[in-house]
């Protein structure tokens, strides 16, 4: 699903280069091939080094990706590294370019997602002084990064932007700022072409994680959990597809036959479609996944973090579980929120595929038939549902329709609200990296320009972004950026004229006090799209539906299908926030 491996550049060692091309260099020989940004005073020299390179590759050049604002440069960055599993890179000018994208930063942070983003800053004598288009990047970004760097020797620039990608992508991956101020972007010197910067306390910890094995003995000890239990459950995270090891996974879930829950983050890690797939669980999670959680007497927790959207209530989160594992690649993640009795911390991929090998190697054989059969009478009972009579169009229908035409194989990115949860309930993922969105800090307007960062990625994938008229409105200018570029993105806009993920709460839990939450003054978005050159349609009734997704699969270019739904439609189930399983709400009141 990734780019095609790009031809290595042109070797410079020993070339006297300015500090932009020193930057412009280490990116080429990272592999990357798209930088998405928008430029200003403080990065020209760089963005002037990107185009002298591209004039001299043209047959791998470095795009720029200009988006609407530096916000969603930041998340097309974003959608790049989700879909592709490679480092974005984001590239900005200092101040405002740069606190636009505080955001973003966050955003891969709190995700665990691998970007570069690097910025201008004003010349370095000029520091403190309040310059024009100063901010304090370092100390902004220091609370939202995994690292961020303040180049003021530019004989360290090579290694700092060579270190900052080791960085982003090893151990759990995250978002690394490089702030450089524009004389030592103007600085010239001697081009090396290799070296990193001494950083011996962060390679002690990761080499401690890649060389961790897991024992003989500790595989004993986790197949005799197995050997004891009659109801396992895996509950998979984002952690299994930012370690690439969904493979690995499915090997163990099908070896021994144990069914599988996956976090709002992790749909993908196993085919959605296969009978072992409980699907996701948490607060709008299915209600048979919370119910196999409550019903598992042991849970094998791979590359999760028991977060609040899954664990609102911890002591109370799989209750009948008599032993609890867990793997994780950071160690500050065990016992962290839930107690466990068995734990691993290491790369997944090597643990679970000696975990496979050991129990093939022993022979090890159960049979969780029973176990089987109850979670398929799970499914039977508390499967996704709603009502079908009435004649306004419901956003199921509409996804389930889409579903079908898709087959778990397209990319869909989402932003964040009641549409997001749709989509991961009623669509189907057959691969990891398929599904895009911001799990842990929810950030309306991610999904539009994630699918532009995602289309850069994987160019011959069919990308859909499912927004809603609040989430959209975020990142609307990113319209332009789709045509601008000639990306085929379809846009699936369900409007309920309303922030309807807020409204459904203030309903539920605010006495019905619906405080600004009416977005009916929305503008005509087919009008939009159109102003933008996006062929696009308005629906407004349900047997229009068939029809309108597919001309909208059918046309070449980007396409919106502006769908307007029943506002009262809500997410089910829920999960009261800080509660337990048994408080879920399976319907309305």
């Amino acid at each position: 699903m990734t780019t095609a491996n790009r031809a290595a550049p042109k070797p410079r060692n020993g070339d006297t280069l300015s500090g932009a091309e020193t930057i412009v260099q280490v990116l080429a020989e990272e592999g990357v091939d798209t930088v998405f940004g928008y430029s200003g005073g403080a990065i020209l020299p760089t963005y002037d080094a990107i185009f002298r390179y591209n004039e001299d590759n043209p047959q791998a050049p470095m795009p720029l990706i200009v988006p609407a604002n530096e916000q969603g440069a930041g998340f097309m960055a974003a959608g790049y590294s989700r879909a592709s599993g490679k480092v974005g890179v984001c590239m900005v000018t200092s101040g405002p370019g740069a606190t636009n994208t505080v955001t973003p930063i966050r955003d891969c942070m709190a995700d665990s997602i691998p970007m570069v983003m690097i910025c201008g800053q004003v010349p370095t004598a000029a520091i403190g002084t309040d310059a024009f288009q100063e901010a304090p990047i370092s100390n902004i970004m220091g609370a939202c990064a995994k690292h961020v760097f303040l180049v003021t020797d530019p004989n360290k620039l090579e290694e700092t932007v060579r270190t900052a990608f080791e960085i982003a992508r090893t151990g759990r991956p995250g978002p690394v700022v490089i702030d450089v101020p524009k004389d030592v972007q103007n600085w010239s010197g001697e081009y090396k072409g290799e070296g990193q910067l001494a950083i011996p306390g962060y390679r002690n910890r990761m080499q401690k994680i890649f060389d961790a094995e897991i024992s003989s003995q500790q595989c004993a000890e986790f197949f005799l959990m197995l050997a004891k239990a009659k109801r396992p459950l895996i509950y998979a995270g984002g952690g299994v597809i930012n370690g690439e090891a969904s493979a690995a996974l499915r090997e163990l879930v099908n070896t021994f036959k144990i069914p599988v829950v996956t976090t709002l983050m992790g749909i993908g890690a196993v085919d959605t479609r296969e009978d072992l797939s409980m699907h996701m669980l948490g607060m709008h999670g299915a209600a048979f996944a919370n119910y196999a959680v409550d019903d598992c007497d042991c849970l094998i927790a791979v590359g999760a973090r028991f977060d609040d959207r899954v664990a609102g209530n911890p002591e109370a989160f799989a209750p009948n579980a008599k032993t609890i594992a867990h793997f994780d690649i950071d160690p500050s993640e065990i016992d962290k929120v839930k107690t466990v009795d068995w734990y691993h911390v290491g790369e997944l991929v090597p643990a679970l595929n000696a975990l496979v090998e050991h129990g093939k190697s022993t022979e090890f054989q159960k049979d969780y038939g029973e176990w089987h059969q109850h979670l398929g009478e799970l499914k039977a009972k508390h499967g996704f549902n709603y009502k079908k009579d009435g004649d306004a169009i419901q956003p199921y229908y509409v996804i389930e329709e889409i579903n079908r035409i898709t087959n778990g194989k397209a990319i869909v990115a989402t932003g964040v609200g009641q549409h997001q949860m749709w989509a991961a309930q009623y669509f189907d993922f057959a691969d990891p990296r398929l599904w895009l969105t911001s799990g842990s800090m929810g950030t309306m307007g991610f999904g539009l320009p994630a699918a532009i960062g995602a289309q850069y990625a994987c160019p011959e994938a069919l990308v859909i972004d499912v927004d809603g008229d609040g989430s959209i409105r975020m990142n609307l200018g990113d319209l332009e950026t789709v045509t601008t570029y000639g990306l085929p993105i379809k846009v699936l806009l369900l409007n309920n004229y309303g922030d309807g993920m807020v409204r459904q709460w203030q309903d539920l839990f605010f006495q019905g006090r619906l405080s600004e939450t009416d977005l009916s003054d929305n503008p005509d978005f087919t009008m939009l799209a159109n102003a933008f050159d996006i062929k696009a349609k308005t629906i407004t009734d349900k047997n229009e539906v068939n029809d309108a997704v597919a001309e909208m699969f059918a046309h070449q270019g980007p396409y919106l299908l502006h769908v307007k739904i029943d506002a009262e439609d809500n997410v089910w189930p829920l999960v009261p926030p800080e509660t337990a399983n048994d408080k879920m709400m399976e319907k309305g009141k």
